[in-house]
Parts: C-alpha cells; sequence; structure tokens
C-alpha cells in the first residue's frame, strides 16, 4: 500500500469516527444544529488536508501542478 491509500485510509476513518461522536456531544450538550447532508466527499477533504501540508501558495498552482500531474492517474 502506498502513502496515498493509507492517507485515504487514515482520512476516511477519522470522518467514519469523528461525524457520530460529533453528534452525540451535540445532542447531549443540547446544542441545536442543521440536519444537512455533507456536501463534500472525502477525496475532498483529502485534497484540502494535502493542500495545506504542501508549499504551494494557492489552491489552482498546487491542483495543476500536483494532483493533474501526480495523484490524477491513482484516482481515475
Amino acid at each position: 500500500m502506498n502513502d496515498l491509500d493509507t492517507f485515504f485510509i487514515n482520512v476516511d476513518d477519522f470522518c467514519q469516527t469523528f461525524l457520530p461522536a460529533w453528534k452525540k456531544h451535540l445532542t447531549s450538550s443540547g446544542v441545536k444544529q442543521r440536519n444537512k447532508p455533507l456536501r463534500i466527499s472525502v477525496s475532498e477533504v483529502m485534497i484540502g488536508i494535502a493542500f495545506h501540508q504542501s508549499e504551494y501558495r494557492d489552491l489552482k498552482t498546487y491542483y495543476i501542478h500536483f494532483v493533474c500531474r501526480y495523484l490524477y492517474q491513482q484516482i481515475s
């Protein structure tokens, strides 16, 4: 398994454990929150995390020079 697979699994596992725990916390604390479906996918979360860990200054440059060049073959 390569680093991208491990990274995806870690992000997915975090999302699977965090969201139910967050809902439980909100219910027990009495905080009212809208119950809208998520609009962002795990792969979009991964790109955001990887972008913030990279040395790129803007998302467009990161996407063109890194995602399209190196990650496109692995995510398509």
